[in-house]
């Protein structure tokens, strides 16, 4: 299996294969690096898990998805819509 994550250290190289296993709700794949030591990477951090098509076809020009976008929008509408604390500890908010 190769390493496909772009910022991980061990990008482009080539680990023995293992096994590839669901824990908890982690998939992750088990291989020997090149001191034979067992390490484990999450599964879409190699070739062993297809590549997002949208990833493909934007081959670098689009830095997000737009359902991460989209997801975004909703999580930054949902904070915005929910009123501040009334607790003591509260840290100072920056506002626009």
């Amino acid at each position: 299996m190769r390493v496909t994550h772009r910022f991980h250290p061990w990008f482009g190289r080539q680990l023995e294969f293992v096994k590839r296993r669901r824990n908890w709700a982690d998939d992750r794949v088990y291989g020997y690096d090149a001191q034979g030591d067992l390490v484990w990477l999450p599964a879409a951090w190699t070739d062993l898990v297809a590549q997002d098509p949208f990833v493909v076809v934007a081959a670098g020009r689009a830095p997000f998805r737009t359902v991460d976008l989209l997801e975004l929008a909703e999580l930054v509408d949902r904070l915005r819509s929910q009123p501040p604390s009334r607790g003591g500890d509260d840290v100072n908010r920056i506002t626009p």
